[in-house]
Formats: C-alpha cells, structure tokens, sequence
C-alpha cells in the first residue's frame, strides 16, 4: 500500500503518525510540504478526498491566520484556499493519503481508521501516551 504523508516535523501529532505508520510496517512518502509549498489542485483534491473545506482545514492556532483576519465567519473558502497557497502553515496536518482513504490525522491516533492492520503493541505516542497496549488491544 502506498501512503503519503504531508508532513511538518516540527508537530509532535506529524511526527506521532509517522511513527504509528512506520510501526505498523509502511515507509511512507513523506512531502514536507513547509518546504515545498501546495498548489490549488493538490489542496482542493485533499480536501475533497478527505470531505474537508478550506476552513476545516485551516490551522489557527501557531499560523497567522488570526493576523489576516481568517478565523472570521464571513471570509470565504476561496479566499482561505489563497491564503494556504501564499501561507503553507496554514493547512492543518499531518493528511496522510492511502488506498484507504485520505485523512487529516488530528490526533494523530485517527490514522489507526486508515490502516489494514495495527502496529505491534505495545505502542505510545512520543509524550507517552499509550495506544496500543501489549496485546496488541487499541487503546484510544
């Protein structure tokens, strides 16, 4: 199964589902997309694969979108769809695309719905929080 994840390295919920993907036996193809930017198709086809909208998937919180005025209720999509194209931190992530499905992975244990098996337990996210547990049980 090929899986890609757009990535920030910097998100510990990123770097989460990276490691719950690799420990359930795929390497994904991992877009830095802070380094490569987005283009309109690519984002208006995640967010419709994902059944999201620009503003569902907008990340406020650590972006500028407050300071540009994008949290208001009366912005458009479109104009929150330019806003990512000039703003990359603006979309929301990790999305992890997949046979499956595609999927904005917040928190990060949501990519558990898009894999055909769970990891080997016992398994936590890196602050410690577990998720699978020895028996292989998922725990959130």
């Amino acid at each position: 199964m090929t899986v890609v994840v757009h990535h920030n390295p910097d998100c510990g919920t990123s770097r989460n589902v990276l490691a719950i993907l690799r420990a359930a036996g795929e390497e994904p193809v991992v877009l830095e997309y802070l380094r490569t930017g987005w283009s309109r198709p690519q984002l208006l086809g995640l967010f419709a694969a994902a059944g999201l909208t620009p503003r569902e998937a907008m990340r406020t919180r650590n972006t500028p979108a407050e300071s540009l005025g994008l949290t208001d209720a009366s912005v458009s999509d479109a104009a929150i769809l330019e806003a990512m194209l000039e703003y990359p931190i603006l979309v929301d992530r990790p999305i992890v695309c997949c046979p499956n499905g595609v999927r904005l992975c917040r928190p990060s244990e949501t990519v558990f719905d898009l894999l055909d098996r769970l990891p080997p337990g016992p398994l936590a996210k890196e602050d410690g929080t577990p998720l699978i547990d020895a028996e292989g049980n998922r725990l959130v």
